[in-house]
């Protein structure tokens, strides 16, 4: 079972593929382009080398270096195309059969595909391939368009059936798929998911964040546009667009999603979370003695705020390096104290102190009043929490696991409200123009913030409830 004990919402995976000049060692490098993406997905993990005409994969739950522990790398064989991936799991539960890649045997011949998204018309779609005798092995997004691209496929041009299946998709998605020839990177026509391109020598890379490239050595080229179909084979690349693209890529990303030292559609993501802290120092002015960020994705924002401010930065939380993003407790007393087994608190740097605790986002609420409890408890005098981002009011349904209002205790709750039931002294959050314009790398650039704004892209929203109520 997937067991959420942290505040935060997931998102549901990272990518990472290799297209080599020459037959080598892909899986060890691949191995760790996926080191450096497991904040974005713990539960499974694997990886597909394409070489011949074959592709041979392994892929199992939990982390990388659980995965591929032991001699496990070394029996995937040599070749020149590599599929890498690392999953969260949303509604569905861990399995090895919902682990990604997963490698398709179809007209043009076998293909790996892995992706990060959710479909939101999947369930209509899987429906439809049923009714035409398509039997599924499981129940993720991707088998979906899996099956499309191989009804769509011509002879053996798997291009025109990749064409063709994004423009029954709805929802995001940014997904690669490898054959024995190529890698074709995609992105929906909204770039809702990151998707990240560059090069090494004489050899292309795919990755879901400029962070994993970068630890490999490896030149960042340029980010997938909102609706390109990137094929890279050995005659170089070829881009493909879709109709009717619309760049809206999520702005939660920046938020939390996405490592500090990460580039996303040329912004990076450490300086609009330092802007953001610096932006609420302007606007909101608290007497304290301290600064402080929950570890790890709101401490630039912190930074931010004490740059802003000129109240100093100091650290009032620790945290366990060794207790992932989520994890499965044993008993209902660990579960109960989940926080306090992931963070601990510098008690002589809070002793009778007011704190500025700075935090990326509120969600469900449960965490930000634990953290707070404990800090009080440890001695802190007050407590004021500075949000950098907006208050959470809708839910995501492109693949962040918060897909109802109920699981929002911003959904109909003002900050006030919200700072009696989490204990803090005060509470603020940032404006969503403010975090738009802070994650900006353009003066036009555009976002998709539905959590904050309700303003869907393609008014999912609305088709998502309507065919819930069918």
């Amino acid at each position: 079972m997937c067991m959420n004990f942290e505040d935060k919402p997931k998102d549901e995976c990272g990518i990472f593929a290799i297209y080599s000049a020459t037959t080598q060692d892909l899986a060890s490098t691949c191995y760790y382009g996926l080191y450096q993406l497991q904040h974005r997905g713990q539960e499974s993990a694997g990886i597909a080398i394409s070489y011949g005409n074959d592709i041979k994969y392994y892929k199992n739950t939990g982390l990388v270096s659980e995965v591929f522990a032991g001699d496990i790398l070394k029996e995937l064989p040599e070749g020149d195309i590599a599929l890498g991936h690392v999953r969260y799991c949303t509604k569905d539960e861990v399995s090895v059969v919902n682990a990604q890649p997963i490698v398709y045997h179809g007209k043009c011949g076998d293909f790996a595909l892995a992706m990060n998204g959710k479909i939101t018309n999947a369930d209509e779609l899987r429906k439809s391939l049923v009714k035409e005798g398509v039997i599924f092995q499981s129940n993720i997004d991707l088998e979906v368009i899996a099956n499309l691209i191989n009804k769509y496929t011509e002879g053996e041009n798997v291009i025109i059936g990749v064409k063709k299946a994004v423009e029954v998709l709805e929802g995001s998605f940014a997904f690669v798929l490898i054959t024995s020839t190529s890698v074709i990177a995609v992105r929906d026509r909204f770039g809702l998911r990151p998707l990240v391109f560059g090069t090494h020598f004489d050899d292309y890379y795919v990755s879901s964040e400029s962070c994993a490239l970068d630890s490999l050595g490896v030149d960042v080229e340029r980010d997938v546009a909102p609706g390109e179909i990137l094929v890279i084979n050995n005659e170089g690349t070829k881009s493909y667009y879709m109709d009717n693209i619309e760049r809206r890529p999520c702005i939660f990303e920046y938020v939390y999603t996405a490592r500090a030292d990460s580039v996303i559609d040329e912004r990076s993501v450490y300086k609009a979370r330092f802007e953001c802290g610096r932006r609420l120092a302007e606007k909101i002015k608290i007497d304290a003695d301290m600064v402080a960020g929950v570890p790890d994705s709101a401490v630039v924002a912190a930074r931010g705020y004490a740059a802003g401010s000129g109240i100093p930065y100091i650290d009032v939380l620790e945290k366990n390096r060794y207790v992932g993003r989520t994890f499965i407790q044993p008993t209902q007393a660990f579960r109960e104290n989940s926080v306090k087994i992931k963070l601990n608190v510098h008690k002589a740097n809070v002793q009778g102190k007011r704190i500025i605790l700075v935090d990326d986002s509120i969600v469900r609420g449960t965490t930000s009043k634990k953290i707070v409890d404990i800090l009080k408890k440890a001695g802190a005098k007050e407590v004021h929490m500075v949000i950098a981002s907006p208050i959470v009011k809708h839910p995501c349904y492109t693949g962040i696991d918060i897909e109802t209002y109920d699981q929002l205790i911003g959904a109909y709750r003002n900050e006030s409200e919200i700072s009696k039931i989490i204990g803090t002294d005060s509470l603020h959050f940032m404006d969503v123009e403010d975090l738009i314009d802070c994650c900006k790398a353009h003066a036009g650039d555009t976002f998709c913030a539905a959590c904050f704004d309700g303003k869907y892209p393609d008014n999912i929203e609305e088709k998502v409830l309507k065919r819930k109520g069918d």
